[in-house]
């Protein structure tokens, strides 16, 4: 066969090619769109390859972006990799000192940064050891800042030319680099190759996945810094879909608007963004008719929402499942938008599960003992997978060899049941699994029946220390209206008529708000430790 390396240049080239037309649309930080196409990104990008180089990056260097979702982002995403470096993406949400850690550890050159996030680099840059050089992005006119060795985006492109001969890469080159949220312990390192990426990109747009095509137009609301944005970018490039980025602006009203205006037929986030845009569109009356699908990952959404944008709104719920070491797909309802011998009921009972793994990634589940469990929708054990985009080693870190197994298999930490048809869903993490009188009791499957509570907006359950039964469920509940809130009697009956007498919580505790990762997941760490602390 043909030596023909699998690299983002093929994706890149094939914008310019074919996709030269097609618009990107951008809401600036002051609310204006800026626009501009394809064609004209491929010359930026050329460009911003120039000034790397004028920059003495050489091939590997790792060049750090701490940046919202925009064009310049974009143009990131592909200059960097295709000219040889690696794209770091630095993820804005963590703590100071993780921030600090990843990009040491990293040993990034050069770190690319919003005018807006600039704070967060002065507090922490006495500590960074490897940066030589700031780019500023989207800078005001009376922008100023205590950051050293400082350049401006759009002065490091002027006078650059807008071709470049982009290098022949090795395949298996690395070309991006992304550190888990840290959760648990010191955030970890991530390394794709342009092979991973380019395979990645090709599954994570079928039919089987989130089945995009060229038609559409599609709005990135998971972050950039969030796990290669679900791949969009590069699926972006590949596909020539409309793509639209929302900058800083992620409230639920702006969102609304940017997709109603848009015509945005797909949209991609996390389920807290999604609840907000539902109860932002039935308060306002947002037109999101054009909606074709709305991808959701990161965190479980219960079958309410579902029924909700499905049953109210009549937008399909594609519901995925994945993680940063797996690029980060790992399965999705996608393939149920073929599917007309369902009706809309069997789907939304579907997609209330994590879906089905696309071809190039195998999965089984383990138990306790190390035996691998049967696909009967009952057994339950830890999800392992492998495969072409799953990670197969910590970028310089051997404290995590654990998460590996002798015989080539990824730990995920994720509990789960798999059908026999390749059916997926998720109980729990490892860690959060309650161990309730030597019963195993789900933490997840506890919240999705929380939730379905019309009056719940958001619920998470968490173990506490019992001396009878060693570990018991505590139920931290949001209510949709704080005047209006369930009594516990009610959550206490809800629960009782889904699940078994002993996984009902002993007590159910209203707040304002739960704390969220990084990627917006509840984050049960603070939550045991606010506990813990008498926070509760």
């Amino acid at each position: 066969m043909m030596d023909y390396p699998l690299t983002m240049t093929h994706f890149l080239e094939r914008a310019r090619r074919y996709h030269h037309d097609v618009e990107i649309v951008t809401k600036r930080p002051d609310g204006s769109l800026h626009r501009y196409t394809y064609g004209e990104a491929y010359r930026r990008v050329c460009r911003l390859a120039h000034a790397l180089a004028r920059l003495g990056v050489e091939q590997g260097d790792r060049i750090g972006s701490l940046a919202w979702n925009h064009y310049q982002h974009l143009e990131l995403y592909f200059a960097v990799p295709c000219y040889g470096a690696v794209m770091h993406t630095l993820n804005l949400r963590l703590a100071p000192d993780q921030l600090t850690y990843v990009i040491n550890h990293a040993a990034d050159r050069i770190i690319f940064v919003d005018a807006s996030l600039v704070p967060l680099l002065e507090a922490i840059q006495p500590h960074l050891t490897s940066v030589q050089h700031f780019v500023i992005i989207n800078a005001p006119p009376d922008f100023t800042t205590k950051l050293p060795n400082v350049r401006h985006y759009e002065e490091l492109l002027e006078g650059e030319p807008d071709t470049f001969d982009f290098p022949r890469l090795d395949e298996r080159a690395a070309a991006g680099l992304c550190y888990t949220s840290g959760t648990t312990g010191k955030p970890k390192g991530v390394l794709y190759s342009h092979r991973s990426q380019f395979i990645h990109t090709i599954a994570a747009g079928g039919g089987d996945a989130l089945s995009l095509r060229g038609t559409d137009t599609v709005i990135a609301v998971v972050p950039m810094f969030h796990a290669n944005a679900w791949a969009l970018p590069y699926l972006s490039a590949s596909l020539g879909f409309k793509f639209v980025l929302p900058g800083p602006h992620l409230k639920p009203e702006t969102l609304a608007q940017l997709i109603q205006d848009e015509k945005v037929t797909v949209a991609a986030g996390v389920p807290t963004l999604w609840i907000g845009m539902y109860q932002a569109i039935k308060a306002h009356g947002f037109d999101v008719s054009s909606l074709r699908a709305l991808i959701v990952g990161g965190a479980a959404f219960p079958k309410t929402w579902i029924e909700a944008y499905e049953k109210e709104l009549g937008i399909p719920v594609v519901h995925a499942w994945g993680m940063t070491e797996m690029s980060p797909m790992g399965t999705s309802t996608g393939t149920l938008s073929h599917r007309t011998d369902l009706s809309i009921d069997e789907k939304i009972a579907i997609k209330t599960h994590q879906g089905y793994a696309p071809p190039g990634v195998e999965m089984r589940i383990v138990g306790d003992d190390g035996r691998e469990m049967p696909w009967d929708g009952k057994s339950v054990g830890e999800i392992q997978v492998r495969g072409p985009w799953v990670v197969g080693a910590y970028y310089n870190d051997d404290s995590a060899a654990a998460q590996f197994t002798p015989d080539g298999w990824f730990r995920t930490g994720d509990v789960a049941t798999i059908d026999p048809k390749g059916l997926l869903t998720i109980t729990d993490r490892t860690k959060d699994l309650i161990k309730s009188g030597g019963e195993w009791i789900s933490s997840v499957a506890l919240e999705n029946v929380i939730m379905s509570h019309p009056k719940v907006l958001e619920a998470a359950v968490i173990a506490i220390p019992n001396e009878k039964w060693s570990e018991r469920p505590l139920a931290l509940v949001v209510p949709r209206n704080p005047d209006d809130r369930p009594t516990p009697e009610e959550l206490h009956e809800l629960v009782l008529a889904h699940c078994a007498k002993f996984w009902v919580p002993d007590e159910f505790r209203f707040v304002e708000s739960i704390p969220k990762t990084s990627v917006g997941k509840f984050d049960k760490k603070v939550l045991r430790q606010m506990y813990a602390e008498g926070k509760l």
